[in-house]
């Protein structure tokens, strides 16, 4: 095991994963918008590989394909290290009056 960035594992896992964000047109998993795969670091809005369980923490899942998601490089790092808000949308029905 890697260390979730470093290790030819993870480069490769890496490039395939975007490849196939790429391929699908996938969004952002923060903020739900288009990404500009064409796009580069330093781009803000350039793709970057977030953890839904960030490596920090769970370093045990930095190399595991199910943690990875597409990302703005601007969400990913405003979201830094923590889990995102849930999105629980609009409720079905009026429970409060």
């Amino acid at each position: 095991m890697g260390d979730g960035q470093t290790s030819r594992r993870y480069r490769k896992q890496r490039l395939e994963f975007r490849g196939q964000g790429q391929d699908n047109n996938e969004p952002c998993w923060l903020c739900g918008m288009d990404i500009d795969y064409t796009l580069a670091w330093p781009d803000e809005q350039a793709w970057e590989l977030d953890h839904l369980y960030p490596r920090s923490t769970h370093p045990q899942h930095a190399e595991d394909p199910a943690n990875f998601r597409h990302s703005h490089s601007l969400c990913n790092n405003r979201r830094s290290n923590r889990m995102p808000d849930a999105d629980l949308g609009e409720p079905s029905e009026q429970w409060f009056t």
